[in-house]
């Protein structure tokens, strides 16, 4: 089946013509202001809703002659991350090429934010958007989709919309990360993640039970923590379950993050040296650690250059239905993940 065509943007004009109602009108009613009887904000808000119409907060004189206002919307998880700052630079690096600029802003998990920001950045008639999306299901962005605005989804899968993604094997990765110290004579591995709301986590988690029952493994529960998403709850956990009766005498951590409270916490223990690690995404001075911290990379670097590139052939015209795009990860060894069990 073709694809739906992208209608062009509403403008006031249109607004104020489906609702029979003077351009002053409706711009009176888009900015709250008095004086406009109720029949005609009903007929406004109405024309409103179903042209999927969003006041331009830019000012006119600053559009190009196209109707473009050569931004793009980037709504990551966390722009301090640095999973999400090398994202962002990448896209930056790409727009900046074009002209354009990125106008970007972190959703922090939570998705009444992510709608927010989202909000904010199509009132400012963002030309495209990229979205690491928090929230379970993101059809409300389907009239600004018909509207003409390209969106492209990086890291978290769309749910409710069909849209072009650019995401990460994360299953096969997080198999790879446990086979890894499965490799070096382990059987008790101990697993910390992320948020188990997030698609990403449950994926790690699942290579993590993969990698353990192709061995034959049968997983202790006590070994498997999750909702772990800052660096101080991964290195609580850890000494938890260090503590523990049978401590694991391996760790797949499964967020950067989350390795580096996991870090802290062996060190803290002087067991950096005696407990392997394997985490999941790389990170600043990784390799520079005593032992190396031995990772599963990602390359959020190669996702964000290709997401801003399917936004730009969007926009330059070209017509395709929603593809996922698959970028690969690679177990780069380092030290640490290679840790015998004592």
């Amino acid at each position: 089946m073709e694809p739906a065509q992208p209608r062009r943007r509403a403008t006031l004009r249109d607004v104020a013509r489906l609702a029979a109602v003077s351009p002053k009108t409706v711009s009176r009613v888009v900015n709250h202001e008095p004086g406009v009887t109720a029949a005609k904000v009903a007929a406004v808000t109405a024309a409103i809703d179903q042209l999927g119409y969003r006041p331009n907060v830019t000012a006119s004189a600053l559009r190009r002659a196209n109707g473009r206002t050569a931004t793009i919307g980037a709504v990551l998880e966390d722009v301090a991350n640095p999973f999400s700052s090398a994202l962002h630079r990448a896209m930056e690096d790409v727009a900046r090429a074009r002209g354009v600029s990125i106008l970007s802003g972190s959703v922090d998990e939570d998705p009444a934010r992510e709608r927010a920001l989202i909000s904010t950045f199509f009132g400012r008639q963002i030309d495209g958007l990229v979205i690491a999306a928090a929230s379970d299901n993101q059809a409300y962005l389907t009239t600004e989709m018909l509207g003409g605005t390209p969106v492209v989804f990086v890291d978290r899968p769309p749910i409710g919309v069909r849209a072009d993604a650019v995401l990460i094997d994360n299953r096969a990765g997080a198999r790879q990360a446990v086979e890894h110290l499965i490799a070096a004579g382990h059987r008790a591995i101990g697993y910390v993640g992320d948020l188990r709301s997030i698609a990403t986590a449950q994926d790690r988690l699942q290579g993590y039970r993969d990698a353990l029952a192709g061995a034959g493994i049968r997983p202790d529960p006590g070994h498997v923590v999750e909702d772990r998403h800052t660096e101080d709850a991964a290195e609580r956990a850890v000494h938890r379950l260090l503590d523990g009766q049978a401590p694991p005498t391996a760790l797949f951590t499964a967020q950067n993050l989350v390795t580096i409270g996991a870090i802290r916490a062996l060190r803290a223990r002087g067991r950096q040296r005696s407990v392997a690690l394997v985490g999941f995404d790389d990170f600043p001075l990784a390799d520079l650690l005593e032992p190396g911290v031995t990772v599963v990379a990602q390359d959020p670097s190669a996702m964000g250059a290709l997401a801003a590139s399917l936004i730009f052939r969007r926009l330059d015209g070209e017509v395709w239905p929603p593809v996922v795009h698959t970028i690969p990860t690679r177990l780069i060894p380092r030290g640490s993940g290679e840790i015998r069990p004592g």
